[in-house]
């Protein structure tokens, strides 16, 4: 990977200076998945620009193989871009970074991902808020949909369904568990595995009312997906998740 990195990042930067929608991040990404041991199937056609994806969450692979697949920016909690070298990275990919409880106005957020539809990037959400272990999938918060209300034009949502098949359950980072102790983890597991990224049929935001009605379709149509790709029902989550709160100044209730 960091032999990747001094190869890539100076073509990215170099490609900036002469175009804009470098590819390179894509590149890396997809190679950095394969490095963990990832061996993805893409099933579906991602749409390459105009789209809001919608995702499940089981590992922080997920960030690789959606945006090595369909070279999406992603929404992040603002932690993150505190990380070293880690929030370098977001940011070479485009990365809207929002905070959360009520230190950021949800306006001020809702704008970024306002901005970065309007620059023509695809963008991709976690809206179930944690990772989850494969075999469950949490209810949808809808607070960061709001900027589908009303859709920018031409927008779509496309809901993607990421599928780890028998090893999904070992390696999701659920529980207690560090994310350093999960990433040695996964990076010390020896073989590959298969990785199945599910690009589901689009739909148009402007057909539904609201954002509410807009992230269950989304969730309808990954569950469905799962279930089929799991061939059972899914189960409860074993651990319990705190709420995840983003309250904007003046405001008296929290939006989930």
């Amino acid at each position: 990977m960091v032999l990747s990195l001094f190869v890539l990042v100076p073509l990215h930067y170099l490609y900036r200076t002469i175009a804009y929608g470098s590819p390179f991040p894509k590149l890396f990404l997809y190679f950095a998945s394969r490095v963990c041991g990832a061996r993805i199937e893409r099933v579906g056609t991602p749409l390459r620009r105009d789209v809001f994806f919608i995702s499940n969450h089981v590992s922080w692979l997920d960030i690789l193989a959606i945006a090595g697949t369909s070279g999406t920016a992603f929404v992040s909690k603002a932690e993150l871009d505190d990380v070293p070298v880690l929030g370098w990275l977001a940011r070479l990919n485009r990365t809207v970074f929002v905070k959360r409880e009520n230190r950021l106005g949800v306006a001020e957020q809702i704008n970024s991902l306002r901005e970065a539809l309007a620059d023509n990037w695809s963008v991709t959400v976690f809206p179930e808020g944690t990772v989850t272990d494969g075999q469950s999938l949490l209810p949808f918060k809808t607070s960061m949909l709001r900027v589908l209300e009303p859709p920018p034009p031409g927008v779509l949502v496309q809901p993607v369904m990421l599928d780890y098949g028998e090893i999904a359950e070992w390696i999701g980072w659920v529980g207690d568990e560090s994310g350093l102790n999960n990433a040695m983890r996964v990076l010390a597991r020896g073989g590959t595995f298969k990785l199945r990224v599910h690009f589901l049929e689009p739909f148009s935001p402007s057909r539904y009312q609201g954002r509410k009605a807009i992230a269950a379709e989304a969730r309808d149509r990954i569950e469905e997906a799962l279930v089929r790709a799991l061939g059972k029902p899914l189960r409860e989550y074993r651990y319990d998740v705190g709420p995840v709160r983003y309250q904007a100044p003046g405001e008296q209730t929290p939006i989930e």
